[in-house]
């Protein structure tokens, strides 16, 4: 190795060694982003990207050259054959310019949209005593360019870039346990509920999480419908010392007003008609985990008040028993209601309300936080190319800005579900393709109209007890309503696919109250 390769490992293994984590988990992002850095006064390269290990997936942590969507990636090993390979690898990897294997970055590199042409493609795998730990790779539009550097100096630029991810995680775990003690360091790994977002909101959200998942407080989790309530629950419980226990469940909407005490407290048989056999309820299951209560503000009053004992006294009494049982349970309750007016109302218990609110936590709707969504957008495409069987799935340009001027009323549900029928429909245009391109023309997005309808209609599907009425022109509603979508608000062609006169079709939706407003 001549004195000029040397002379630049030094350098490289100098710079790695300046941006290593001293304090905070800042600092690990800083050493991923300044290690890229680092890597390219080796090595030229015009996309270069970081991305650790994670449950079989390979998750971007620093990326150079690669659009900001692929941040939101998550890449499934077994499912990238280049990806495969490097991880399987004991050394670096330098791909044939002209191989035909699948590249998981065509149409994510800034300086080529669309499938990537002849090229240098290269990996890095990054192990610690056997196990992989992430993987470097690094693409060229200048076919052959990674040949000219000898293997032992690749060789050698792999050995100190996996010493100093080892040294940097290593750090972070040091760091978390100081913070938050041995048994939320044992689940800050698990990434099966990841809360995508890098925005000051998120940030400040998931600041939150883990400084109340460290104690046993209650918590209620506000926010609008499709925030991701639930995934904030899941991640409390996660990082709680409770995380190896059970979470359970429950929606308080759906339960059954005669039936709700059963689900909660358990029952003994025969203690009511059908009660044929002992049965547990909720938080006898959840006794030494979390109990997650959906929709809290759905609960009836009677059994607000049942509740209520439970959580001062930590003891429940099963139907038909005649003892009492203590649990061991920690409570998380969500809802998208304003509490405080239900208590003004009188529909909630003000007591309730306290008992619940001890660390309230407040979930920003998406329209709060645009940042977020090329992120989110990367990680419901990679989720939907794997279901709908696509190579490779990406989005335009326009079709992303669109995304991030959207209000989305419906949160990140409404995000997912407009990627997912897009892609559906990109797919379809574009079958013939091995990379699928999601243009602005195949979401519902790009509609010169709109459809407006009154809220309650959409809202009285969830009630109880509903004339049947009523029940049938909501769902007279809500087909013709979807109709009219995929038919791109067209009368004659949504008439003609329902199988209806233009004319009663018309007159049908304005009995319903079906408006369609032109935009502005």
């Amino acid at each position: 190795m001549d004195q000029r390769a040397l002379s630049q490992l030094l350098t490289f293994s100098a710079l790695l060694t300046k941006v290593l984590p001293k304090h905070t988990e800042q600092n690990l992002n800083q050493f991923y982003s300044g290690a890229v850095q680092a890597l390219k006064t080796c090595v030229s390269a015009d996309a270069v990207a970081l991305l650790l290990h994670q449950n079989g997936a390979l998750v971007p942590v620093a990326i150079e050259g690669l659009t900001r969507e692929a941040f939101g990636r998550r890449f499934v090993i077994n499912d990238h054959p280049r990806l495969f390979a490097i991880s399987e690898s004991n050394t670096p990897v330098i791909f044939d310019e002209y191989s035909t294997l699948p590249d998981p970055y065509d149409g994510l590199l800034l300086a080529q949209e669309g499938d990537i042409p002849v090229h240098a493609c290269m990996g890095i795998p990054l192990y610690h005593q056997q196990e992989l730990q992430g993987v470097l790779t690094l693409d060229s539009l200048t076919p052959g360019i990674f040949k000219q550097y000898s293997m032992p100096f690749l060789q050698t630029i792999n050995d100190i870039f996996a010493e100093h991810l080892t040294v940097a995680l290593n750090c972070e775990k040091l760091l978390r346990k100081a913070r938050h003690g041995d048994a939320l360091v044992s689940e800050l790994n698990q990434t099966s509920h990841e809360m995508v977002g890098d925005s000051a909101l998120m940030a400040a959200l998931k600041s939150d999480i883990e400084l109340v998942a460290s104690s046993d407080f209650t918590v209620l989790v506000l926010g609008e419908t499709g925030t991701g309530k639930e995934l904030v629950a899941r991640n409390i419980h996660g990082a709680s010392r409770r995380a190896k226990h059970v979470f359970v469940q429950v929606n308080c909407a759906s339960l059954p007003e005669n039936l709700a005490e059963s689900e909660f407290f358990g029952h003994r048989k025969g203690s009511f008609t059908g009660a044929d056999k002992h049965r547990d309820g909720k938080f006898l299951l959840a006794d030494g985990g979390t109990l997650f209560l959906d929709e809290i503000g759905e609960l009836p009053l009677h059994i607000q008040s049942k509740l209520l004992r439970v959580l001062q006294s930590g003891e429940i009494q099963p139907v038909g028993a005649d003892r009492t049982q203590q649990v061991n349970v920690r409570i998380v309750a969500a809802t998208n209601r304003d509490l405080k007016a239900e208590v003004e109302a009188g529909r909630f218990r003000a007591d309730l309300y306290h008992r619940l609110s001890v660390y309230p936590l407040l979930v920003p709707p998406l329209r709060a936080r645009h940042h977020d969504i090329p992120l989110l957008a990367g990680f419901f495409i990679e989720q939907v190319r794997k279901k709908l069987g696509i190579m490779q799935l990406t989005l335009s340009t326009q079709f992303q800005d669109t995304l991030c001027q959207y209000d989305w009323p419906g949160n990140i549900r409404e995000l997912e579900h407009v990627i997912s029928r897009s892609a559906l429909k990109a797919k379809q245009a574009q079958w013939q393709q091995k990379i699928v391109r999601i243009e602005l023309e195949h979401s519902e997005l790009n509609q010169e109209y709109e459809t407006i309808t009154p809220k309650a209609s959409t809202q009285v599907m969830n009630e109880y007890e509903v004339p049947f009425k009523e029940l049938v022109d909501n769902f007279q509603k809500l087909h013709i309503i979807e109709a009219l979508k995929r038919h791109q608000l067209n009368w004659a062609a949504t008439a003609r696919a329902l199988q209806m006169d233009r004319a009663n079709l018309v007159r049908l939706a304005k009995r319903l109250g079906i408006e369609i407003t032109k935009k502005l």
